[in-house]
Parts: C-alpha cells; structure tokens; sequence
C-alpha cells in the first residue's frame, strides 16, 4: 500500500490521470496493449484492452498510454503483445500486477505506472520450490512497513515529484536492509550509508517513497543488499535510471516497478533416482515413501537441494510385471501401492503380521525389484491389516477429510479396480453394460449397499495411507530445504481410469510415440492415445489443471515428460507397433493440389509399400516364396500387396505367431517380422486416414526403396517438401499449440517446472520455453548444437538442467565403456588429453565429468544416483550394464532396477558425502543448512562497499532511459 501521509492535506477529485511506460523491443507488425479487471481496461477482454504507443528513449523502445479514472482506483492489470487485429502473440507471466492509487490526488495529477515486461522466469522465485523450500526464510520475514510511518508535505505547486522504489528480493539473509543509492543527494551520491532505505511490504517486495525536484532527473541508481555487520552487496548489471519530460510541469508520482534484484544466479544440485530403485533396509523388496526422508537426509549431507524420482501414479493396468513401466498410468491422481510401507499401516499390528512381513523383506530382498511378487505380498498383507482396522480409519476425522478432498477422482479409481479385478482385464470393452462410463453406474458400484462395498473400501484405504506417507516424506523434504521434484507422463495408458471416465479427451483410435532420434533409430510407439486438444480446451484444460493441482500437494517441483507433445505430438495408427510411419499432430499435411503443381501425382504408388520381388529376395532369401503366398497377393508381375488379413503390423505380428506355433516359419519369428514390418514401411507419403486428399511425407523417406526407384524431377520436389513439413513448415502452428496449453499448466499450480526436451527440437520449443520461464534439459552426450558429439557443459544457459545421463539412456560408466572410439574422443576432445583412456569409468573420469557440470552455468545439475556412486570404486563392483534403468528400443522392458547398497550404509559413508558435497561448494552451488532449521540459506557471498566501488559505479553510467531487461536468473 501507499503511504497516504505522502499526500496529507490535499483535496479529493473525481478524477486522476494514470500513465503506462513499458521498455520492450517489438517485431514489426507488433503492437503492446495494457488489459486489466476493469471495464476501461477491457475486463480481462484483451480485444477491448488500451492499446500503448511507441516512442524512443535513448535507445529504449518505450511503450506508453494512458487512462482517466476516478479517485480510489484499483485494479488487476497486465500487459500483452498483440498483432494488428489485437490478436495476443504473447502475454506476461507470473502473477496479474495490482495498481492501487494513492489517496488525496489533486485533480489534473498524472500517477505514472513504470513497468517491466514479466517473463516466466520473473516467476520463478515465487514457485513453491524457492519460496517454501530453498529461500523460505526469507518469506518468513517480518513485515516493516506501517501504514503513515512516514510523512511528507507534498506540494502540488513545487517543482516536485514523489518516486516509489519497489524490487523484488526473494533471497535475503536476517538483519539485512535494501537501500537505493544513486547520483543525487536524495539516494546518497553512490554511499550506501546515505542511500534510502527500503521498506519490507511482503512476498519479498521492499519498496520506499522519496521527494525529488525537477532538477533532480535523470537519476541514475542500483540496489543494494546491506548487512549488519556493514557489508554490503551491490546488483549487478549497469545502472538503472529514471527521467522525466523536461517540457511538462505537473506533479506527478512516480511508480518504479523494477523487477528482480540484479545478483549473481543462484545455482543448485540434486540427484535423480526412481522410487522403485531406493533400498533401504526397513523396505519390502522395492523403495517406498517413507525411504524418502532418509534419501533427503543424504541429500542434505551431500549439498543437494533436490531429490527426483520418475512417476509414482498406479500403473497396475495388466496386474502383471507389465506394468513397471511407470510412465503408464492406471490413474493420473492415485499413488501406486507399491511404494506403500505396510510397517506403517497401524501401530497395534498382530505378532503374526510382523512375522509375515520380516519373512517378505528377506524373501524379496533381491538384486532387482520381482514387481509381481513385491505388490501380492503388500496388498496381501495391506488387506490383513485393513480387515483389523477399517471402521476405526474408515470413520477417523482425517480420512474423511481425505475422501471428502478426493473423492472427485477416487471413487472412479476405486469402482474401476473392482472392475478390472472382478473380469480380470482392464479392457473396458469385456465389461458388458459397464464398458461405458456415466455417475449413475458409479454411484452404483461404491454404494455403501452393494456387496462389494469392502472392495472399494480397500482401494480408498491404501490411498489413504500412501497420501499420509507421502505426505509425510514431502514435509520433511521441505523442513530440510530439499526440493521433491516428480514427474508429468505425457500419455495415459489407453486402459486406464481417465479413459474410461472421460474418452472424449483422448483419440483412441491412436497411438503416441516419437520419431526416429537418438534413443531408438526405429522410432518408439508408447502405446497411449493421442489428446483430443479441442475437446479439453472447453473447460480450459479442466483435467490438465486437476493433475497438477494433485501433483502439488507432494511436490515443489516437476519435470513434465516430453514436452515437444504440447507443441505436436507424434501419432501412430493403433494398429502400429512400431514408431516409425506416424505423422505429427497438428501439422500442415501437404494437399493432393499441391503436389500435382509439382507433377506429383501417382498417390497410390507412393502411399502403399512398395515391393517388388527383387526385394522380397533380397530380404527373405530362399524363403521368400513362403512369405509371398501367405502374406501377400501379386496384383501385377513381380508386384505384391499385402493380403487383407496382412496389411497392418498388429496384423503380421498375430498371423506369424500362428505360423510360428503350426511350425512353418524357416526363420526365426523376430526376423521374418522385421522384415515384413520393412516392406509394409516401404513408402513416401502416409496418406490421412480421414481425409484421402492429404498426405504426410514418411520420416527418413530417402531410406527407403520406394523412393529410390523414383524419376529425379520427384525425387527433387519430395526431399523438398520434405524438409519443409519437418523443419519450416509447422513452426507458427507449433507455437501457438504449445502457447495454448503450457501456460495453463504452469499457472494451474505454483511448482517449479522443467521440461525435458531431447529428441528432434523444433527450432520454436526454445524460445517458448524461455518465454514461458521453463527450464530444459541437457545430456551431454546428446547435444543440441548441431555438429557437437558432445556437449559443452560450460557453455549452458541458466535456464537448464544439466546431467551426464538420465532414466532413459546408459549410465555414465556404461556409456564410457560402450565404445572404446567414442571414448577415446571424449578423452581428446573433452578432457583435452592425448593419452590413452582407461577401459572402466574409474573415479578419476567420473569426478572429471561430474565437476564439468557442477561447474555448468545451468541452474541445476542433477545426477542420477548410479552416476554419483561411480565416485567410490567400492560402487563399481556391480556390471554397469546393470545400472540402466529403461532401454526404450524395448517397449516391453521390466524396470526393476534397484541401488545395491542400502541408504544406511550412503549416510554412514563420510568420504562419498565430503567428496560429493565438495564438488558442490567449489562449484559455487547453494548448499542446504545441516545444523537447523533456523541457520540461515546459503547466499552467495556479500561484498564489502569502499569509497573506489561507489566511484566506479558513479562512473559506470552506461545506461540510457530505463535498462533493458536481461534475463532473470533466480536470486
């Protein structure tokens, strides 16, 4: 608030002129427009928003306007970018700004509102992950400021002018002042001790009025973080400055509204490991909840801010080992039981119980998580203790706070595992009149009447129990300054409650995957159904936005899977297997006119494999006869088509298996279906399954036979249209698909969000991105600079995440030992060293690698916890092989990865952790407190201010009008 004691004495009038000055760079044909709560801002209608002009200062592109309102205004206002039909290109992040006038504005006064555009990454130190983590107390200051405790005679008749200072520092430590100190007496000519100070307003805002003369302008000034014991800390970049139009006399106030305070990046560490890899010696057979405080514990004393785990939502689809696959989900709301700690269920469990377990744990203390057994055994015993228990849980206040919260997405969770168990599949098409969802079904099947009611009870118990040990985990993360960050799974198994409920959001007649990249030449197909994105932009994303809002209770960070699906996704038919024929969706398919301009017209040659009998030699040898007569039909000499009961993978995969049991196949079952997969991929152009007049150039289509055998004129136009559809063609579509969604999800909860965005790029995923104030992720061994083998760590923008490996690829020592030519370049190129590199990542390569991206200027490094144990040879005498946690070539792969050694034995070894959490402290990285919760966060070291510093920021007056911003790194 404004202190009205500024104003005491003057007159109230109907009316106050209010100004807007925004610096922003625009393209051409780009105009900005302020829109706000109120009518003569438009109403949240941007349509109807006051449009700003441009106008230079110095060599700032101001853009100003103005609007009349009545005294004791106030209103919610934001700024957007819109084209010349007021169509929004782009809008501000981060929360709506809040303009309230001062009170006793003399009539003719003009208030100006001086702004700077907010980016997603103004936002950043406002997300859960700073504010109630890493900076919380700083949030837990005091407020200072008082309504009148401070009073100036404001005379409209001088040559005088009131100038609010107002920053934003999130990252401050106890007994610790702002002050603005600049070139003219009023801010202490550069001396800190003179300067003014500023007062704390709350949700780390500190702002200060002070009275300047006309003469006074232009001012130049900086911020400054001072300390008790007199250091003192200056921002960084060059001065800012105020000024004023010389030719016009009124009064005015001055609202300085300037952003983050200037410091050096925070940068922090983390490590990555999946729930269902942490052993611990209190779990059964696979790691749980609870396991989570002791990994924070390590985490703290390693000098990381931040634990990572993959998915935790059920995935029990298949109720077989299938389902480890944790990026398939049952249900986008309920926990999977298997992290459930059956311990905990109850503090009064029978002698008989205890017995049972102890037997488990030793049973299931494998090498690897047996997920099959490891989920009989908790739901077996769950189900023991539940029978005990239930009406005392069942009718406790707590967990009718928990139904009553959750009920939306549990009951359906609850009525659909019935479902699944009682016809023992998830296939919703083999449930009779329950294959269709509605509330009159469901209300049915968790009636308190039906006979089963137990059942559903049960389900409603063990989510009950992971929420409160989940729950559990994520307060005490927080209490220790350590992020939990999860994991956003772009797809939804096609079986899973949410389709069920609600399969008007999906297209199921389709499969998601990703093109040919880096993890698999082939392609990948996921398996689950596509969005329908026009569907769920009718309630704004209602589902999206419930997810996050789930996620958030557990969560102060997330890193959201494949995020190149909110700009386009790859799309499968449901009858492929493989992910290599598929389209982008949306795309700008091209037009069978259009390819007839271009003399392209034979479109059943080019859209039907391609196979003429020289092929079927070449792939089949003396068996291509056999393959002929009972996969194909000969329409024409040496021409062959695929028979009707062939002509789609799902369809070759479950003939050959017939053949394969009646003995006929001469080759083996795999490579005869590669094969035949090959020629029913030997096209150019996927013609639209809904439109036949549009086509989809194939991915890698030069590969192929079909396009070899073609005249040159074609071949010229098709690798031409080709490159457009992939690279140009899509950009502004893909942009504006992405601008549509992602801002939904960032601004539906207050978690820090990563996205990880590997794979092909394309070249508008960046700046959105960075736009949207996200952060990416880079994995050196797959750069995004084209030309790069490896990545430079050193050369990262803040805005990352940097690691030597992730879930989805080889561990850094199985990487090193993969191919010895690769390592032998790395040790060239990288490590710059011409001798010759040894066979096994030995703990000198590993610390070499580790300390290239501690020392990255990415915000984050975060290593998967495989990588870290590589620092001891102790660690390595497990095969490196071993340690991968996913191979996605392999779409049935059991991820059943476990650490061998215990979170005991981690916390007990001193060397590892002083070893890690040096690397952490010479990086400069922030460290969590160890002591207690009341020592103060780790900031970067203040300066101390001498007489020759304030001289040479006197002198650094570099800056014209009001600074250009330059990204936000997070203070």
């Amino acid at each position: 608030m404004v202190n009205p004691g500024l104003f005491s004495g003057s007159k109230s009038v109907n009316s106050v002129k209010v100004s807007f000055w925004l610096p922003y760079f625009t393209q051409w044909g780009q105009s900005l427009l302020v829109c706000g709560s109120v009518p003569v801002l438009g109403s949240w209608n941007v349509k109807k928003g006051v449009l700003l002009t441009p106008f230079h200062q110095g060599n700032e592109l101001i853009w100003g306007g103005s609007i009349t309102v009545p005294t004791g205004f106030q209103c919610q206002y934001n700024y957007y970018v819109v084209d010349d039909n007021k169509n929004v290109l782009r809008g501000e992040m981060g929360k709506k700004r809040e303009l309230v006038l001062p009170e006793g504005i003399q009539s003719g006064q003009e208030i100006e509102f001086r702004d700077l555009w907010q980016t997603g990454s103004d936002a950043l130190p406002f997300s859960s992950a700073f504010r109630d983590v890493i900076f919380r107390r700083s949030w837990d200051l005091s407020i200072k400021a008082t309504v009148g405790d401070k009073h100036i005679n404001f005379a409209p008749e001088a040559q005088s002018i009131i100038v609010q200072f107002k920053i934003s520092c999130p990252n401050i430590e106890k007994a610790t002042s702002i002050y603005v100190i600049g070139s003219n007496t009023k801010l202490g000519q550069w001396k800190v001790e003179n300067g003014l100070k500023l007062s704390y307003f709350g949700e780390s805002v500190w702002q200060a009025e002070c009275v300047m003369q006309r003469s006074d302008f232009p001012v130049k000034y900086r911020y400054c973080k001072y300390g008790r014991s007199g250091n003192a800390s200056i921002e960084n970049g060059p001065n800012r400055e105020v000024s004023i139009n010389s030719s016009r006399n009124e009064a005015k106030y001055i609202f300085l509204s300037d952003g983050m305070m200037r410091e050096t990046p925070w940068r922090g560490a983390g490590v990555a490991i999946p729930m269902f890899s942490v052993r611990s010696e209190s779990d059964l057979g696979v790691g749980e909840f609870l396991d989570l405080k002791l990994l924070v514990d390590w985490a703290v004393a390693s000098g990381f801010h931040l634990v990572q785990l993959l998915p935790i939502n059920d995935t029990s689809v298949h109720r077989m080992w299938w389902d480890s696959y944790p990026y398939s989900s049952l249900s986008v709301f309920a926990l999977h039981p298997l992290y459930l700690r059956v311990q905990a269920l109850s503090e009064n469990m029978p002698v008989e119980i205890k017995n049972e377990i102890e037997m488990a744990k030793q049973q299931l203390d494998g090498k690897d998580v047996d997920y099959e057994a490891t989920m009989a055994t908790k739901l077996s015993i769950a189900k023991k203790v539940f029978t005990q228990e239930k009406d005392l849980i069942l009718n406790s206040s707590s967990f009718q706070e928990f139904f009553s919260e959750n009920q939306g997405w549990l009951k359906p969770y609850a009525a659909f595992c019935f479902l699944r168990d009682f016809f023992e599949t998830s296939d919703r098409n083999e449930w009779g009149r329950f294959a269709h969802y509605s509330e009159d079904k469901l209300e049915k099947l968790v009636s308190k009447e039906s006979l089963h009611y137990e059942i559903i009870c049960f389900h409603y118990y063990v989510q009950y129990h992971l929420h409160l040990q989940l729950s559990e985990a994520a307060d005490y993360a927080r209490k220790k300054g350590v992020i939990l960050k999860g994991d956003l799974p772009i797809g939804v198994d096609r079986n899973s409650v949410d389709t069920w409920v609600d399969p008007n959001l999906f297209r199921m007649n389709t499969s998601t995957g990703a093109p040919p990249d880096y993890f698999d030449k082939n392609g990948q197909n996921w398996g689950f159904p596509t969005y329908n994105w026009e569907e769920m932009s009718k309630d704004n994303y209602a589902w999206w936005r419930a997810r996050l809002t789930q996620m958030a209770k557990y969560f102060t960070a997330y890193r959201i899977d494949h995020i190149l699906g909110f700009f386009r996704i790859w799309e499968l038919p449901d009858h492929a297997m493989t992910g290599l024929v598929g389209k982008f969706r949306p795309s700008i398919p091209l037009s069978q006119e259009e390819l007839e301009r271009e003399g392209i017209w034979d479109f059943n040659r080019l859209s039907r494999p391609y196979i003429r009998q020289e092929l079927l030699q070449e792939k089949f040898g003396a068996a291509w006869t056999f393959v002929a007569t009972t996969f194909l039909n000969e329409y024409d000499k040496n021409c062959y088509e695929f028979k009707e009961d062939s002509n789609t993978e799902k369809k070759i995969a479950s003939k050959l298996k017939i053949c394969a049991e009646s003995s006929l196949l001469l080759e083996t079952e795999d490579k005869i279906r590669r094969n035949l997969f090959d020629l029913s991929q030997n096209i150019v152009l996927i013609r639209d399954p809904e439109d036949p007049r549009k086509f989809y150039p194939r991915f890698n289509l030069e590969d192929t036979s079909s396009f070899q055998d073609l005249d040159d004129h074609s071949k010229n136009v098709l690798k031409r249209l080709y490159y457009d559809y992939y690279f140009h063609r899509q950009e502004n579509l893909w942009r504006q698909n992405a601008l549509k969604t992602l801002p939904v999800l960032l601004n539906s909860s207050d978690m820090l969000a990563c996205g990880e965005d590997l794979g092909l790029i394309p070249s508008c995923v960046h700046p959105v991105m960075q736009e949207l104030g996200l952060v990416g992720l880079r994995i050196q061994r797959m750069p995004n600079e084209p030309g790069l083998e490896f990545g430079i760590p050193s050369q990262y923008s803040y805005m990352t995440v940097c690691a030597p490996s992730c879930h989805d690829c080889s561990t850094m020592r199985a990487w090193w030992e993969e191919d010895e030519e690769r390592r032998q370049r790395f040790f060239e190129n990288v490590v710059e060293s011409d001798a010759l590199p040894p066979d096994q990542c030995v703990p000198e390569v590993a610390h070499f690698i580790l300390r290239q991206h501690v020392e990255a200027p990415s915000m984050w490094a975060i290593f998967p916890l495989q990588d870290l144990l590589a620092l001891k040879e102790e660690y390595t005498t497990r095969p490196a092989t071993e340690e991968t946690i996913n191979d996605p070539t392999n779409p049935k792969h059991y991820w059943r990865y476990r650490v061998h050694v215990t979170l005991e034995s981690l916390i007990k070894d001193n060397e590892l952790k002083t070893i890690i959490k040096d690397l952490v402290l010479w990086s400069g990285r922030s460290v969590p407190p160890e002591d207690s919760e009341e020592e103060a966060a780790s900031l970067v070291s203040a300066s101390s201010v001498t007489d020759a510093v304030s001289e040479k920021i006197r002198l650094s007056s570099e800056s014209n009008g009001v600074p250009r911003k330059e990204p936000l790194a997070v203070l």
